[in-house]
């Protein structure tokens, strides 16, 4: 077929990448940064963070998809008895076991959840004000927004069934997001993918077949000149620790009182961090009222409850706010299926975690780039057979 042009080198990107040249398609992929992966990429040096956690769920499609390719790579596992250290903020204090009420409410599927109803009401009807709010406020670790129980019970549901299932969906890339990117593009340059890094796109081509738009939804929405390209995500402060090991820290640090997340990443990668420092990162949804600072207290306030002396253990830190980047939400009466289409007319395909696609975090970038590559692929069936009609 055509040469396709997909504008985007992140995880959406580079899967819709190798999905059209799998299928024959001559493609060319545009990264504006130096270097493949845009929210995928792990920082280079000593500490190997990641912008936001690396796990991979596998639930969802782009396991078996990686799984096949022989892309999934190596997985960094949790050893049982440091699974077993994680602990929950409740009523302000921490905790060995969730409530009661929280744990029967994650047993429910997604299913039974309704899309026209907020969370929180629902939750509350079933399992009662306490339980629904700690369940809603644990879902955050899946969902980076400051009031879950906001959003529609059958967007939160499915989030917290997932993130709760027993054997655990999450599993660890080993050496961080990084290793999967650079999988990916091996991939791409061995089926013929030209890929342009540095190469920032002002305008989309014109006449030379489908593009694939993978960046983030406000730069798509200017590149396209489509202000309507918006949905709600979460803003989330990342507050990012190296610690001197001490035997004793949680693996995590669950806050059920309010959206909040703190794990030792190097519990199951060590090769995160130097030899005798242990990498952490904390997740702290905030509200639309709120500061870095009022994230960073709050990450202060659960690393005092659960990492004795961290203060006086701190080798480096780093701080930020991800605003817009973690993924669509949806309030009650919208589900995947309301968010900005895939198919924006004219040959042009809209990709990412924000489009109208189902999944759970990167899931919804690998299904949607999975959908537009398959649309523009039967288009162009499409179009070789008018030709052939016409002749």
């Amino acid at each position: 077929m055509r040469k396709i042009t997909i504008i985007g080198g992140g995880f959406a990107g580079l899967t819709a990448a190798i999905t059209a040249a799998e299928a024959g398609a001559k493609v060319t992929l545009h990264e504006s940064h130096h270097t493949l992966g845009g929210r995928a990429r792990t920082a280079e040096g000593p500490y190997r963070t990641n912008d936001g956690p690396h796990a991979i769920y596998s639930g969802g499609p782009h396991w078996t998809w990686l799984k096949q390719r022989g892309l999934l790579g190596a997985l960094a596992p949790l050893p049982a008895l440091e699974a077993a250290k994680i602990r929950f903020h409740h009523r302000g204090a921490l905790r060995r076991v969730p409530p009661l009420g929280f744990l029967r409410q994650s047993f429910r599927t997604a299913e039974q959840a309704p899309v026209d109803v907020d969370f929180r009401t629902w939750a509350t009807g079933l399992a009662g004000p306490d339980a629904a709010h700690a369940a809603a406020s644990y879902s955050g670790v899946a969902l980076y927004h400051h009031d879950p129980g906001a959003l529609s019970a059958r967007f939160v549901q499915e989030r917290l069934h997932r993130a709760t299932s027993i054997p655990a969906e999450a599993h660890f890339v080993k050496g961080g997001w990084g290793q999967l990117v650079e999988r990916m593009a091996a991939r791409a340059w061995e089926l013929g993918v030209r890929i342009e890094t540095s190469s920032r796109i002002d305008a989309l081509p014109v006449g030379d077949g489908p593009v694939v738009v993978a960046t983030a939804l406000p730069s798509a929405a200017r590149l396209l000149g489509d202000p309507s390209l918006t949905w709600e995500s979460g803003r989330t402060v990342l507050f990012d620790l190296a610690l001197r090991t001490r035997k004793g820290d949680p693996f995590a640090l669950s806050d059920l009182d309010a959206p909040g997340w703190v794990e030792r990443f190097t519990t199951q990668d060590p090769g995160l961090a130097p030899a005798g420092e242990q990498l952490i990162q904390a997740q702290l949804p905030i509200g639309p009222g709120e500061s870095k600072a009022d994230g960073i207290a709050h990450a202060e306030r659960l690393l005092d409850l659960g990492f004795a002396d961290w203060r006086e253990r701190t080798v480096w830190r780093r701080e930020a706010v991800s605003n817009g980047r973690t993924g669509a939400v949806d309030r009650p009466g919208t589900t995947w299926r309301d968010r900005p289409a895939i198919d924006r007319g004219d040959g042009v395909y809209l990709v990412g975690d924000q489009v109208a696609a189902p999944g759970l975090l990167a899931e919804v970038s690998f299904t949607s780039a999975v959908e537009a590559v398959s649309l523009a692929l039967r288009a162009e069936r499409r179009r070789k057979a008018l030709d052939l009609k016409s002749a």
